[in-house]
């Protein structure tokens, strides 16, 4: 098929890892934002560790934060500091972006390479904007997810409304100073006046409401009552052993359910980032937070996220701190969510500056409303990077862990930040793990973390030493490996076999999976088809395919019937997964439109505010295409949007195609 040139501007094209080319007001935003943030927990700064669309993850959200030096300086100073005007930086984070992805990797590399459809591709802008994407999840009960009321249920146990007038000006200030960490001091007393009970009740319900990681305490000085307020994490509040006549948590009303669930609305963004800076505001540690899976960062997303006794008015104080976030349709409920219990999520996608006639626009959506896409993990899940992760899974899996090492630490092609190149450069000269981590600022990379755990076990015990990076971003690497077999295995079935199912097939009957038998082949289609991700517990096709799993794992070094590792955490048990999806709830339209900055739909927030919807010109310089559409959990958007352009979706083969991007 004959593949389309698709312009991009920069840093508006990587679905989930825009590490190296978020647009720089977001990236001073949020160091405004995050400036005045205790520095975060151990976590892990994914240079090269991809995810889905709409891949849910597993839940340490501890492990994903980006931890950030607390300061008080102004914004004119760190600009200073960086020594960048910014149009300079931008510039230069464009150049080596570019040069970094020159040594990225294509589709064909990573086994994507075939269509279903007919139509002929045309061109588009994918994520000019980050408002062209916005991702709705679908719940369990299948309804999808809205931000559409921010209203507080009403608690009696909740704090009276006087809570909120009782404290000044003066006192406010002076609390946000500490609760930002601005003022010098580890307290604010405030003096109660009317000294009654009721009075104190409602000055440190104020308190712990309006400055969410404040606690409070009542004490007699020279005769007169204070409350104290200091940080809950303060050097002394954690020392001192608390008794259950003096509790220092909040008690939570037992008539109410032990988790506040609630929408989360938020912009460019993924979830476990956004979780870390909900939890850095409520001073709370992010595993009391749960979710059904893992939100896009290059996007506008709503889900569900629940949390662990906090109450509703609490979060609800975050919609006016927080740049980018909104909460809203507070519930109370008994239970917190899990991980993969979504139906999926709905999609609604921009395709600015299309190139495609109506004609050609109306056979590509037809073809995905009736026939779907190859269901191909997309190029998000093998890294951005010169080293694809699918590689270093392949050498966890052939127990090779000075490769691990190697393949992590190395030098590498491409432009990377300076200090990561610094780093590499060390390691390759000294092999000398302590070095090698001074020239790193920034010690929660995964190079970081594993530099940390040899210097920590030792040269000689690297399967220890990569123990350090969190559980779900070392398995990570081996999903990845997997991907990268079923995508070249599924390209190969429909090479051979066509879009038909035939005997020897796989397709799944419950949860179990069978053999397509010669009688039965007109009783399924294509959409019924499943193809192993190779494991342990998988059985493969009844036909060549099932050769062409053994000769590609084979030429890894790997024994397909022996897919236990020696260590339990890399044994693969394998899984199923559709070779064909067909997306529901599909419908387009084609809009005429002018300006390149105008948004051409309403978010949730917009209809909340009563912005009226865009109205589009009859006639316009530019034409777009609007898509709706709902897919399952675990495939990926990318991969429906390549199947209606034509396009080699990875950011090396768009930078070659179209360097206007840049510009």
């Amino acid at each position: 098929m004959e593949m389309a040139g698709v312009s991009l501007k920069r840093g508006y094209v990587v679905v989930e890892d825009s590490d190296c080319a978020g647009p720089t007001e977001e990236i001073k935003k949020q160091k405004v934002l995050e400036r005045c943030l205790p520095e975060a927990g151990d976590g892990l700064d994914s240079h090269c560790l991809p995810s889905s669309d709409t891949e849910p993850q597993p839940p340490e959200v501890g492990s994903a934060g980006k931890g950030k030096k607390n300061s008080g300086a102004p914004l004119e100073e760190e600009e200073e500091e960086d020594g960048f005007s910014e149009e300079g930086e931008e510039e230069e984070e464009a150049e080596s972006f570019a040069e970094m992805m020159k040594h990225g990797l294509t589709e064909l590399d990573v086994g994507i390479t075939k269509f279903v459809s007919s139509h002929q591709g045309f061109s588009g802008i994918l994520k000019e904007r980050y408002s062209d994407f916005i991702v709705h999840e679908i719940g369990k009960d299948g309804r999808i997810s809205h931000l559409d009321d921010l209203s507080v249920p009403v608690d009696e146990e909740d704090p009276s409304e006087d809570a909120f007038t009782v404290l000044t000006a003066e006192e406010k200030q002076q609390l946000e100073e500490l609760q930002l960490f601005k003022n010098k001091e580890t307290s604010v007393a405030i003096e109660v006046i009317e000294d009654t009970k009721e009075k104190r009740t409602i000055i440190h319900q104020a308190i712990k409401s309006l400055f969410p990681g404040l606690e409070t305490k009542t004490e007699e000085r020279e005769g007169k009552k204070y409350i104290v307020a200091y940080h809950a994490a303060g050097k002394k509040a954690l020392a001192k052993v608390r008794t259950a006549a003096d509790p220092r948590k909040h008690s939570w009303p037992k008539s109410r359910g032990s988790y506040c669930h609630f929408v989360l609305y938020k912009e460019n963004k993924d979830t476990m980032d956004a979780i870390n800076v909900l939890s850095k505001y409520l001073r709370v540690k992010p595993n009391i937070f749960s979710y059904m899976g893992t939100k896009d960062k290059r996007a506008i997303t709503v889900q569900e996220i629940a949390v662990l006794k906090i109450s509703a008015q609490r979060l609800a104080h975050l919609n006016k701190c927080l740049m980018n976030f909104k909460l809203g349709n507070f519930s109370y409920q008994k239970n917190p969510l899990k991980l993969g219990e979504l139906q999926g999520n709905h999609f609604t996608v921009v395709l600015r500056n299309i190139t495609g006639t109506d004609d050609q626009v109306q056979q590509a959506m037809n073809s995905l409303r009736d026939i779907g896409f190859i269901n191909y993990y997309g190029m998000q899940r093998f890294g951005t990077t010169a080293v694809p992760t699918y590689q270093v899974g392949r050498a966890i899996l052939q127990n090779s862990w000075t490769e691990v090492m190697d393949l992590i630490l190395k030098p590498r092609s491409g432009a990377e930040k300076g200090y990561l190149v610094k780093c590499r450069e060390e390691w390759a000269k000294t092999k000398d793990p302590a070095a090698a981590l001074k020239k790193l600022p920034v010690k929660r990379c995964v190079e970081g973390q594993l530099l940390r755990g040899l210097s920590k076990y030792g040269m000689k015990n690297i399967v220890s030493a990569f123990g350090i990076i969190p559980r779900n971003n070392r398995l990570m690497y081996i999903h990845s490996y997997q991907s990268y077999v079923w995508n070249n295995m599924v390209s190969k079935r429909i090479e051979d076999y066509g879009l038909r199912p035939v005997p020897g097939d796989l397709v799944l009957k419950g949860a179990t999976a069978t053999y397509i038998e010669e009688g039965d082949v007109n009783n399924y289609s294509i959409h019924d088809v499943v193809m192993p991700l190779p494991g342990f517990d998988v059985i493969y096709p009844k036909h060549k395919i099932s050769e062409a799993y053994r000769e590609m794992l084979t030429a890894d070094n790997l024994d397909i019937d022996n897919m236990r590792h020696k260590i339990r955490d890399y044994s693969l048990s394998g899984a199923y997964r559709k070779i064909i999806i067909r997306p529901q709830n599909v419908s387009w339209e084609v809009v005429a439109y002018d300006d390149p900055k105008i948004p051409l739909f309403n978010t949730d927030v917009d209809n909340l505010e009563g912005k009226p919807p865009p109205v589009f010109a009859s006639e316009g310089k530019y034409r777009a295409l609007k898509m709706d559409f709902s897919l399952p959990p675990s495939t990926y958007a990318t991969m429906a949007i390549r199947e209606v352009l034509k396009m080699d979706t990875s950011i090396k083969n768009q930078t070659q195609l179209n360097t206007a991007w840049l510009r």
